[in-house]
C-alpha cells in the first residue's frame, strides 16, 4: 500500500531530477505554484493532504516522465541519499530579510529542495523568475549558491550591497579596495568598493 510519505516523496525526487523545486515543477505543469510545496502537504487541522491524480499526471506530462518511472521513484530506497537545502524565488528573496550579515539563509519563507552531493552546510537555491538574465538563466531554472565556495574571476555570483541590493552578476575583478562585476544580459559592468559589499557567494551549479 502506499503511503503519503512515499508519493511525495516521489514527487519531490521528480522535481530534483527535473533540476526544478517543489513549485518549479508545479509551474511547469501549470499548476498553481504552491501545489506541491510542503505547507501544502498537511491540512491546518493536521491531516494529510495527498497530491490529486490530475496534478501527477500533469507534472509526468510536463516532464516527460511515464507512469512506470514513476513508480520507480515511488519505491526505489537505493536512490543516493539527498542533503536538502533551503530554496526561494530570487525576487522574493531579494525583496526580504532572509539572509543573515553572512549571506546565509534565515528566516521563515524558505521550502527545500532534495540536492546529491552538497558539500556546503550553508548551500541554498534560488529559483529565477522572468526574463531578466537571459540568455544564461531563464525562468524557472534553479541556481545553487555556495557560500563556502572559493570565488575567482569569470564566476557567477550573487551580491547584496550594504543598500540592501541583492544581484546576480558575472566576478570580472576583484582587489582589496573594489569589486567589479559584469551583467548576465548584457557587457555592461558595475563596480563597488569592497567596503559596499555585505557579502558575496558563489554560484556552483544551474539547472539549465
Amino acid at each position: 500500500m502506499l503511503t503519503h510519505a512515499q508519493i511525495w516523496t516521489a514527487l519531490d525526487r521528480l522535481a530534483a531530477r527535473c533540476g526544478l523545486s517543489a513549485s518549479g515543477l508545479a509551474k511547469r505543469a501549470g499548476l498553481d505554484p504552491t501545489t506541491f510545496n510542503r505547507s501544502k502537504r498537511i491540512t491546518p487541522d493536521g491531516r494529510a493532504r495527498w497530491p490529486s491524480t490530475e496534478s501527477i499526471s500533469k507534472a509526468l506530462a510536463a516532464t516527460g516522465t511515464t507512469i512506470e518511472a514513476f513508480v520507480e521513484l515511488i519505491t526505489d530506497s537505493a536512490q543516493k541519499p539527498s542533503h536538502g537545502v533551503p530554496v526561494m524565488g530570487f525576487a522574493e528573496a531579494g525583496a526580504g530579510k532572509h539572509f543573515d550579515e553572512s549571506g546565509f539563509p534565515t528566516g521563515n519563507g524558505w521550502d527545500e529542495i532534495p540536492f546529491p552531493a552538497v558539500n556546503d552546510e550553508h548551500a541554498y537555491a534560488l529559483e529565477i523568475s522572468g526574463d531578466s538574465m537571459q540568455p544564461l538563466y531563464r525562468d524557472g531554472d534553479i541556481i545553487l549558491v555556495s557560500p563556502s565556495s572559493p570565488i575567482r574571476r569569470g564566476n557567477r555570483v550573487i551580491l547584496r550591497s550594504r543598500e540592501g541590493e541583492v544581484m546576480v552578476k558575472e566576478l570580472k575583478r576583484r582587489t582589496p579596495k573594489t569589486i567589479e562585476l559584469k551583467s548576465l544580459d548584457s557587457d555592461s559592468e558595475r563596480s563597488f568598493a569592497a567596503s559596499e559589499v555585505l557579502w558575496m557567494a558563489r554560484i556552483v551549479w544551474a539547472s539549465q
